[in-house]
């Protein structure tokens, strides 16, 4: 094999590699975020972003974006099952989700006008009152 090839062949197989590595680090997410929304009823925000920036280096964009659309089959199947159970109030969850609409246009027109570092600190902030307040209960 001439010194070309072999070059061309680690660079490949490092690339699997890391390609693999990948893939398994998001399985491992996914699964995080699963377990999380099915506990608890949480998963994108709280589970999949900050991995998402975290272990695998998205930007806040990013990590947002692939959370909301990772969140539709998380959802989807959540609330299937919770409704199994009968635990789905589904008026209720019309009446939340379709203003919810609303809020993510303006909310998503606001993140792209902020800093990423002004969007990490305002989501740590969530988290920290969402934590104090379970704290306090």
């Amino acid at each position: 094999m001439s010194p070309l090839a072999r070059v061309l062949a680690e660079q490949e197989g490092t690339s699997s590699d890391r390609s693999r590595q990948r893939t398994l680090e998001l399985i491992a997410i996914g699964t995080a975020a699963g377990l999380f929304s099915g506990v608890f009823g949480v998963g994108g925000g709280s589970v999949i972003v900050p991995l998402l920036v975290l272990w695998l280096g998205y930007h806040e964009r990013e990590a947002t974006g692939t959370s909301l659309a990772a969140i539709v089959f998380i959802a989807a199947f959540a609330s299937a099952v919770q409704a199994a159970y009968g635990n789905l109030r589904l008026l209720d969850a019309v009446a939340i989700g379709v203003p919810a609409t609303g809020g993510v246009l303006i909310g998503t027109w606001l993140q792209q006008r902020l800093a990423g570092r002004s969007i990490m600190l305002l989501f740590a902030a969530v988290l920290v009152a969402a934590a104090v307040e379970l704290l306090l209960e």
